[in-house]
């Protein structure tokens, strides 16, 4: 049996593939955007007791508890807007601390005038094109988290 070096090449290919779908079905990427912004204060189990908890003046909120506190029904808008900034949760302090800055807001630096214009000429990679996409991806991945979460 003659294997040339293209057919073991193509079947290297299609083993990666594969490796790279089973890996991207196994990172939970909602898990990891918690866990890199929420995690320290609010736990990697999210109920309140992370390593820097104990530093704080307001303890953080559990947050496997959000529909028990709210009658059954997960809090979609309200969770949307403590983590925007729209609503503020004092124990997080101004939108300017460092562990918020402005992961979850625009640019301060971005005009009015820089909104989303499907004329512009603007490049799609390009984030000044429609700069809230990516917040908006990261705030749903938080909130997608939170309710897989929820206790019952």
């Amino acid at each position: 049996m003659n294997i040339s070096a293209n057919s073991l090449i193509s079947a290297g290919a299609v083993l990666l593939a594969f490796q790279a779908q089973v890996w991207a079905q196994k990172v939970d990427l909602a898990k990891a955007e918690y866990l890199s912004s929420c995690g320290a204060c609010h736990g990697s189990d999210a109920k309140g007791k992370g390593v820097l908890a104990e530093q704080l003046k307001v303890p953080p909120a559990d947050l496997t508890q959000l529909v028990k506190r709210n009658g059954g029904v997960f809090p979609l808008n309200a969770v949307y807007e403590k983590i925007d900034g729209r609503q503020e949760v004092k124990a997080h302090g101004s939108r300017d601390m460092p562990i918020w800055g402005y992961r979850y807001t625009p640019s301060p630096n971005l005009s009015s005038n820089q909104a989303f214009n499907p004329n512009s000429t603007a490049s799609y990679l390009d984030l000044s094109y429609y700069p809230e996409a990516p917040i908006r991806n990261r705030i749903l991945s938080l909130i997608d988290y939170l309710y897989r979460i929820q206790e019952k």
